[in-house]
């Protein structure tokens, strides 16, 4: 029987970055506002499009995993800020990788990282595939609209991948659970896509929209009680799990929900105050996180779980293999970066605030 291991992980943030106290130099807010209310105190804004940062993330993941992207058998990009649409921007990656495999792109939001390992882990173990790239990358600051502090704070640009091989020795991806909540899909949304009127400007103006307490609510709910099927179908118990990597959406959420589950605060990661929201990237980013500060070690059983719009949700359980160190390294990075983050949004920023003067006049 075949399992799937993660041998390979990569990650790519861009060099700008927007701190709170930046953000409070054209809305009403503070650093300490933000922070007590979401646990962020900085995130990156990019320069260059979704596919350049899952490129440079993928090299480093194939590096890290020692293999060529030739060698592939699929690329899964998860992503809900493709460059363009036609074609899916897996494709870029591959071209930009040497890759020759089929390649897609998926779109559960914040949870479309682990929809990807889940699927890529059902691939590897029914013997269609040895080994699969999946990538979680974002530029969602293309979607804020930065009058709207509720999302404008939220939420940063970033990519990150891992390397999931055919291994017969037991452990890997263990199992994973997938969840949507139809009923939940308006409290999350941004209205791009082909029921705008491509005649009226008015349709430009697409921004996320988000019901704060509502998804609050719901994301608990479903990270919990997918948490909880994933554990069941493994036969693990809850103390058993040593680590714990959920998605990084607010802080205040990963509290509640590792409480609500019984799980030490200390066995939960949180890097959300360097990054903010990057969603699909978040859990990846994460992961190449936690390994370079040693928090995974050899042979952890490792919980992680997400939740977006939609409200897709997503939990996958795994044991880490022996390896937690890349076997070699990539010199890949993002083109340079010219410009300030300040400088970078200024013109959503004047566009923005311009319409809200404009209404009030």
């Amino acid at each position: 029987m075949q399992y799937a291991h993660i041998t390979g992980w990569g990650k790519s943030v861009p060099p700008a970055t927007l701190t709170n106290d930046d953000l409070a130099t054209f809305m009403d807010t503070t650093d300490e506002w933000i922070k007590t209310r979401t646990g962020i105190s900085k995130r990156n804004i990019s320069h260059v499009n979704t596919s350049e940062m899952a490129s440079v993330a993928a090299k480093h993941a194939l590096a890290a995993a020692g293999i060529d992207g030739s060698e592939l058998d699929l690329i899964i990009l998860a992503t809900a800020s493709p460059d363009t649409l036609i074609p899916n921007i897996a494709s870029t990656v591959q071209a930009n990788i040497g890759a020759t495999c089929a390649a897609f792109d998926i779109n559960a939001a914040c949870s479309g990282f682990l929809y990807g390992v889940g699927l890529a882990s059902s691939l590897i173990k029914s013997c269609q595939n040895k080994k699969v790239l999946i990538i979680g990358a974002e530029r969602l600051s293309f979607y804020l609209d930065w009058s709207r502090r509720e999302t404008a704070v939220l939420f940063g640009d970033g990519a990150g991948a891992i390397v999931l091989e055919a291994n017969e020795t037991p452990g890997g991806i263990l199992g994973y659970e997938l969840n949507n909540d139809p009923e939940g899909r308006h409290i999350l949304q941004s209205n791009f896509g082909t029921q705008m009127d491509r005649f009226d400007n008015e349709s430009l103006d697409f921004y996320i929209h988000i019901n704060g307490q509502e998804v609050f609510k719901r994301a608990i709910h479903g990270m919990a009680n997918l948490s909880a099927k994933v554990l069941e179908k493994c036969n693990t118990n809850i103390d058993d799990v040593d680590f714990v990597i959920p998605h990084q959406a607010n802080e205040r959420i990963i509290d509640t929900l590792v409480s609500r589950m019984k799980i030490p605060k200390e066995k939960a990661f949180v890097n959300i105050a360097d990054y903010g929201n990057t969603s699909a990237a978040t859990i990846p980013i994460a992961i190449c996180d936690a390994l370079s500060q040693g928090r995974i070690v050899a042979g952890q059983t490792i919980l992680s779980c997400a939740f977006g719009a939609g409200l897709t949700s997503a939990a996958l359980l795994l044991k880490w293999g022996e390896r937690t160190t890349a076997i070699h390294t990539s010199d890949a990075e993002l083109s340079p970066c010219d410009k300030t983050a300040l400088e970078m949004i200024k013109p959503a920023v004047d566009h923005f605030l311009s319409k809200v003067d404009n209404s009030e006049a």
